[in-house]
Order: structure tokens, then C-alpha cells, then sequence
């Protein structure tokens, strides 16, 4: 399954089914295959894509950290991570937000 976020103010959002899932799970909202994402719930909505984000980051490093003095070599898998993921979903809130338009998905 495929979440397409789609909006008046931008293009479609397409995003595989655990990505989608997962990205609506950070921001509060139900991961059915249909929903609405409110404009009035758009700032809190961006701002816990960004914690998370960050916390990920965090974590990340800390981790390369762990590695590097326990004397590991740290791998520099190519992963992509939830800032990738969720930046193009956060342009198109903002996008929404500044144009007062809603987002939904499954429909």
C-alpha cells in the first residue's frame, strides 16, 4: 500500500506504507488508509516531525561516539533516514499552512 498525500496548495506526497505509516504516527494522527490533516493541526504537527528528527540525529551520533571508543570501526552505511523522509512532507505543511489548505490521504 501507498500513502498519497495530496493538497490544493502542492503537488501529490507519495510515501511507501511503513514510511507513511510511521511519519503520521509521530505527528498524532491515525495511520487508516484515509485521513485528514487540519491546517490548525499543521504547527504541532511540524514540530514533532522536527523533535524527531533531532532525536534521531542524536541518537545517531551518540552511537557513532559508543563506537569510535570502544575502538570500532563505525559504519557509513548509506540508510535514509527520517529527515529525509519527513522533509518533503514537512515543505508541504508549511506549503499548506501559509495557503490555509488541508492535507488528506486515501481519497
Amino acid at each position: 500500500m501507498l500513502y498519497k498525500f495530496k493538497s490544493k496548495a502542492t503537488g501529490d506526497l507519495i510515501l511507501l506504507e511503513p514510511h507513511g505509516r510511521h511519519i503520521l504516527g509521530l505527528i498524532g494522527k491515525d495511520p487508516s488508509p484515509k485521513g485528514i490533516l487540519l491546517v490548525a493541526d499543521m504547527p504541532a504537527a511540524i514540530d514533532a516531525l522536527q523533535a524527531a528528527i533531532a532525536q534521531q540525529e542524536a541518537r545517531h551520533v551518540q552511537a557513532q561516539q559508543a563506537a569510535q571508543e570502544r575502538g570500532e570501526e563505525v559504519s557509513q552505511e548509506e540508510i535514509v533516514s527520517l529527515r529525509q523522509r519527513a522533509v518533503p512532507f514537512i515543505a508541504m505543511m508549511r506549503r499548506c499552512l501559509d495557503e490555509q489548505h488541508d492535507i488528506v490521504w486515501g481519497v
